[in-house]
């Protein structure tokens, strides 16, 4: 049974949203322990004294998440069970004024870069030399690392630059001092995230060093894996390929959010880049990094796509046989450059068109681990759920790729641990697999 200090006041943060907003939690968390705050898991049922939300801003449907979650908090309020509710993050950011006005119920509404002022709010201190720390919501043994805040970026669709504000890069040094401190925590593999990762640099050292930052986290003692998420097309730092394809540590990963492929969209997009640009830049990924596996996502029914643009999105998927691959329906977001467009896709043909493109995914994905039967491979395990413990390739990232499942019937294996694995069997989206001994 759980036990907790009579001494300490006990906080709840609840956070919705991507693993940027994770990592904002995370360090809130962090910072209210310590000051001596108990920090109550978002599993447990029973409510402290203050609830944090931390919320998503980012399109319909997670705003919509997010909302829900402050009326059930707010109701929970009401019947006297928490005594204050504070609400933080991306909607907060955003729709501040109108928050206030429809949820009343709760006692402060915080933007993304107010921090100092929402720990001040709960009687604490912001201490400004924990660099780094942080009380992690992710398994012990994997954690994000967040290397920058913001986006200079000018896309059409997207809401972020109003929530994040400009892009700003953490100092190398800085960033190595959280890796080590991750490292000693347990952690063996980073997964580096920003919203535009390959811009990192620009601001601080006026020059991209997505690179130099990779190598800087090769040298941590600890850390085994190191993945790269969130690159953007246009401006892609090369470099970055060759510290990949040279290194032991940085897995053969890469997410690269294109959004389309059509020069109509792209260009209304804002993207900077073009389809010979995107093709190119694919096939000089898998030249410069043997093996390397892609990871995408597209956006479908944005203003303006017809059936032909659609049928234009499905031939390239077909054609770049990406490794991993999500789809989002477009959402049209109030003071983006798309709002002022005409949003004349209907909601049903934008999901018919999404299943579409994910039901080619499916067929592509079986085929490519269909190949990996008889293969071994080098696998960390996340967890044990039910019969099975569960892993993932230096190919797969947490929460959104393929798992590797193996029997807990016939075989133990270390939560957190590597293990080396041969794959006996393959479906859509699953590894099946064995350890073997060397």
């Amino acid at each position: 049974m759980r036990t907790r200090s009579r001494h300490k006041k006990e906080v709840k943060v609840v956070t919705l949203g991507c693993s940027k907003n994770l990592v904002d939690s995370e360090v809130i968390m962090g910072q209210l322990s310590a000051n001596h705050f108990d920090i109550i898991p978002e599993s447990e049922k029973q409510h402290p004294e203050v609830v944090i939300i931390n919320t998503c801003g980012f399109i319909a449907n997670a705003k919509q998440q997010s909302v829900d979650t402050i009326l059930e908090y707010a109701r929970i309020k009401k019947k006297g069970h928490i005594k204050r509710l504070i609400v933080t993050g991306c909607l907060s950011e955003r729709y501040k004024p109108e928050l206030q006005n429809e949820i009343p119920e709760v006692d402060h509404y915080f933007g993304t870069n107010d921090l100092p002022a929402l720990l001040k709010t709960v009687g604490a201190n912001y201490k400004s030399e924990l660099i780094g720390e942080r009380l992690l919501n992710t398994p012990q043994h994997y954690a994000y690392l967040k290397i920058s805040e913001g986006c200079d970026r000018p896309c059409s669709f997207c809401a972020i630059p109003l929530m994040r504000g400009k892009h700003k890069s953490k100092n190398i040094e800085n960033l190595v001092v959280e890796a080590t401190q991750l490292a000693a925590k347990g952690v063996k593999e980073l997964i580096l995230i920003a919203q535009d990762s390959t811009y990192y640099g620009l601001d601080l050292y006026k020059k991209r060093r997505l690179h130099d930052l990779i190598s800087a986290l090769e040298q941590v003692d600890g850390i085994e894996w190191i993945r790269l998420h969130y690159a953007y097309p246009a401006g892609f730092p090369l470099e970055v390929l060759d510290v990949m394809s040279a290194s032991k540590k940085v897995c053969n990963y890469i997410d690269i959010p294109l959004q389309h492929i059509s020069n109509d969209i792209l260009k209304s997009m804002r993207r900077g880049t073009t389809q010979e640009n995107t093709m190119k830049l694919i096939n000089e990924m898998r030249s410069r990094v043997e093996g390397i596996a892609i990871r995408t996502t597209l956006i479908s029914g944005y203003p303006g796509e017809t059936k032909e643009h659609h049928q234009e999105l499905l031939r390239f998927v077909e054609e770049a046989q990406f490794d991993r691959l999500g789809v989002f329906t477009y959402s049209h977001e109030e003071n983006t450059g798309a709002y002022a467009l005409d949003d004349n896709v209907p909601d049903k043909v934008k999901t018919e068109r999404a299943d579409e493109i994910m039901m080619l995914q499916q067929s592509i994905s079986e085929q490519k681990n269909q190949l990996l039967i008889g293969r071994n491979l080098k696998v960390l395990i996340d967890r044990k759920d039910g019969d099975y413990f569960v892993g993932r390739t230096e190919y797969d990232s947490p929460e959104v790729d393929n798992e590797v499942l193996i029997s807990s019937k016939d075989y133990y294996c270390s939560v957190g641990s590597f293990v080396e694995v041969a794959i006996t069997d393959a479906a859509e989206f699953d590894l099946f697999a064995e350890p073997f001994s060397k």
